[in-house]
């Protein structure tokens, strides 16, 4: 092993063409990964801040916020559900937001809320909201006004709150009387009956379990032998957000075809080197040197090649990121990136592992010779 991190410091030129190619390959991983974790955390934030573990939604509405209608007698029915704790209500109207005297639009996704939502402070007065930070950029500021809608009714910014966006639009979350009114100015066709919210944020009982619950809430609220409501889990919810899934099965394969890549990359590389290096394997062999030995030693400028390339990788990865439009929704997290660092990891490795069977085959006599 020695011998073979040796070699690396006294040639370096030798592998900066696979260092250069998984540089490559870690900058797009990096961005894809990027990418993806920027598409769900701006579109799935509103509801995982929710602090009930179940929503309920209307049977008819496809389990999506904009179509369900939850009347105050199916919640009273739900409050009675064995397992429920408390119930709170959730509406939200997705909406263009001019900040403050400018004329251009800002996506807002406005959120009238009973409570329960982490991060966000109790429901403000009405003509007051606590806004997403994702409006700061646009020039948001706290005191300042926000104009929602066409007519753009007021609201004043009373604070700000983190990572609560839903379908990639600023959170804007106000009253329930307030979202109302919102709602009448924009969207007339869907003013809901007092009482009545899209959807119903679930808290459950201490001991309780959630999927039971879910059941029970169902069939309690059953009316002539058919389902009135479709309760989910948050993560249940979470997943039937359009676009969800389907973003991350496209980017998983992507991502996963990457690594594939990266791993034939080493595996050609350290081919060519080994069939480069026949005899002096030849000769070590001769003097005392095990397969073992060897191949460990091509295992670990495996692992110095990627470690390089990942550094190298993260540096262009976060200098592409400071320059690239905030409107593309790009997150470069830490977690994103240990999780990159370990695939490729794994992946030079394998490709590396290529070469074991040619090096345990190689004969002393033979390679000296001039064949393998």
């Amino acid at each position: 092993m020695r011998l073979a991190l040796r070699e690396m410091r006294r040639r370096p030129g030798r592998f900066v063409v696979a260092v250069g190619m998984l540089t490559l390959l870690g900058v797009l991983l990096l961005l894809l990964g990027g990418l993806l974790d920027g598409l769900l955390t701006g579109s799935t934030g509103a509801v995982r801040a929710q602090r009930g573990e179940l929503l309920v939604f209307s049977a008819n509405s496809r389990n999506s916020f904009v179509r369900s209608q939850v009347s105050a007698g199916t919640r009273a029915t739900v409050d009675g559900v064995s397992g429920v704790r408390s119930t709170s209500g959730l509406g939200v109207t997705l909406v263009g937001a001019r900040v403050g005297g400018r004329t251009d639009f800002e996506n807002a996704a406005v959120w009238g809320y009973e409570g329960g939502v982490r991060g966000v402070p109790a429901p403000p007065p009405d003509g007051q909201a606590w806004v997403d930070r994702r409006l700061e950029a646009a020039g948001a500021r706290v005191g300042g006004t926000l104009r929602l809608g066409p007519s753009g009714v007021p609201v004043r910014i009373r604070g700000f709150v983190r990572d609560t966006s839903y379908l990639l639009q600023a959170g804007v979350w106000v009253s329930p009387a307030q979202w109302r009114r919102v709602t009448a100015e924009v969207r007339p066709d869907r003013i809901l009956p007092p009482g009545t919210f899209q959807v119903l944020s679930v808290a459950v009982a201490r001991g309780a379990d959630p999927g039971r619950v879910a059941s029970a809430i169902d069939r309690a609220t059953r009316s002539g032998g058919e389902a009135t409501t479709s309760t989910l889990t948050r993560q249940a919810a979470i997943d039937a957000i359009p676009g969800v899934k389907s973003q991350q099965g496209t980017f998983s394969f992507i991502i996963n075809t990457t690594l594939l890549v990266a791993a034939v990359v080493v595996a050609l590389f350290f081919a060519l080197l080994t069939l480069e290096r026949a005899a002096l394997y030849g000769v070590l062999k001769a003097i005392g040197a095990s397969s073992g030995q060897i191949v460990r030693g091509l295992f670990s400028q495996a692992v110095v090649v990627a470690l390089i390339a990942l550094l190298l990788a993260e540096v262009v990865a976060l200098g592409l990121g400071a320059v690239i439009p905030r409107e593309v929704p790009l997150l470069l997290l830490p977690g994103r990136a240990s999780s990159t660092a370990i695939s490729v990891l794994v992946a030079a490795l394998l490709g590396s592992a290529i070469s074991v069977r040619r090096i345990i085959r190689i004969d002393p006599a033979t390679a000296i010779g001039g064949g393998a």
